[in-house]
């Protein structure tokens, strides 16, 4: 969608002063000490698979992270740090754990101050894990396995929600909408991606709608990257389940969906849990495929003006806005309110700061952040679906913009 040059600065504008507002008022009330700063700027390593086959998301990741780097800068920087501005060093992960926690050993020795990353799971837990041997702060950005947070590293943070509540609530979402039709489905299909992030959601997910009395007859794992899945069809075809349920990256994600029409197999409604490719570039390429798909994830709060905002300032500058844009920003937004709070880059002071963090977040649907063992009990996914080229939230109620198409028409 284009605007207008004089609407993308307005937007821009608005943003920026409500973000820059939204992380003043989480320090309201707090005594913030007045530390002198020998250093320059206060660095912030952002590790992301930009080469490989996760490069899009890769960069969606380092636009929204380096979004919010700008806007702390233009603010004024860090405030309890004298002004004290914000630099980017970046990592590439290559979608490959062990050079994920090299990029690590590399940081360090370049004094990163914090880091932020890294997409997948697997890599997060290898550099997370690098990163404690320094007591370095580590703000996930996206990556849903729990055990990033579930292994006592005092310096690991997560704002988004992991697999398990994730799982949990996506089961409680679809028996409910298959209860407002009817109860028609019976049946699911997974097919999930191998590592962590797909085998450990498709595990939860198996067990959570068991309790929904919806049965899983089929579960399919495959490698990334896949660059066929005619066989997976076969497979779908044979089983006939009601549901065909996609835990997968981007890449699969749409291949997959394309697959399934090419190949015509039947089935009631696809209804992805952190289905990676499902966001406005899918539904807008590939409007035919992609209508009435429903997936659970990170998602935007489309009745906040800041959520508003940021849309309109991605798209003005020519990207789409997908859930890495805007978990991004906000995980490198939590690390400066870090900052600003300890007033200083002592690690031990800094990560005090993050697990005691009140921070509001009202462009993602999120109540007010928690830090429980550095997961932020104040995150939910939701229910999204792709309905006239647009994408609705359809649940929870409180967060949603339609009522639910099921089964697909």
């Amino acid at each position: 969608m284009k605007k207008t040059q004089e609407h993308i600065s307005g937007s821009r504008r608005q943003f920026m002063g409500q973000a820059s507002a939204t992380f003043a008022l989480a320090s309201a009330g707090l005594a913030v000490p007045h530390i002198a700063q020998a250093a320059s700027a206060v660095k912030i390593g952002l590790i992301h698979p930009a080469t490989g086959w996760a490069a899009f998301p890769a960069a969606q990741l380092r636009y929204g992270a380096q979004m919010a780097i700008a806007d702390v800068n233009a603010s004024g920087g860090i405030k309890s740090m004298g002004g004290t501005p914000v630099e980017a060093i970046l990592g590439d992960s290559q979608t490959k754990p062990e050079i994920g926690a090299a990029e690590v050993e590399k940081m360090n020795e370049a004094g990163v101050d914090a880091i932020q990353g890294c997409y997948q799971s697997a890599v997060g837990l290898a550099a997370s894990a690098a990163a404690a041997k320094y007591n370095i702060p580590f703000s996930i950005d996206v990556g849903v396995s729990d055990k990033l947070v579930q292994r006592g590293l005092s310096n690991v943070f997560r704002m988004a929600d992991g697999y398990g509540r994730i799982a949990a609530d996506a089961s409680v979402n679809l028996a409910e909408i298959n209860k407002a039709a009817g109860s028609p489905a019976k049946t699911v299909a997974i097919v999930h991606e191998e590592s962590e992030f797909g085998t450990g959601t498709a595990k939860l997910v198996t067990k959570a709608l068991a309790s929904h009395g919806l049965d899983v007859i089929e579960t399919i794992k495959h490698a990334n990257p896949t660059r066929n899945f005619d066989n997976i069809a076969l497979r779908l075809k044979a089983a006939k389940p009601d549901i065909i349920m996609p835990i997968n990256y981007p890449g699969e994600y749409v291949l997959l969906a394309k697959t399934l029409r090419q190949q015509r197999v039947d089935f009631m409604a696809s209804y992805s849990v952190l289905g990676g490719g499902f966001n406005f570039k899918f539904v807008e390429e590939m409007p035919q495929i992609a209508e009435n798909m429903i997936d659970v994830n990170h998602w935007y709060n489309p009745s906040s003006a800041s959520g508003q905002a940021m849309r309109s300032r991605t798209e003005g500058d020519g990207k789409y806005f997908t859930f890495e844009v805007y978990c991004a920003y906000m995980s490198v937004m939590f690390l400066v309110d870090g900052f600003e709070r300890a007033g200083t880059t002592d690690k031990e002071a800094v990560n005090s700061a993050l697990s005691g963090s009140t921070i509001e977040v009202d462009f993602m649907p999120y109540g007010p952040t928690k830090m429980v063992n550095g997961q932020n009990m104040g995150s939910r996914a939701v229910a999204i679906q792709a309905q006239k080229g647009d994408v609705q939230i359809i649940a929870p109620s409180s967060y949603a913009s339609a009522n639910a198409i099921f089964p697909r028409s």
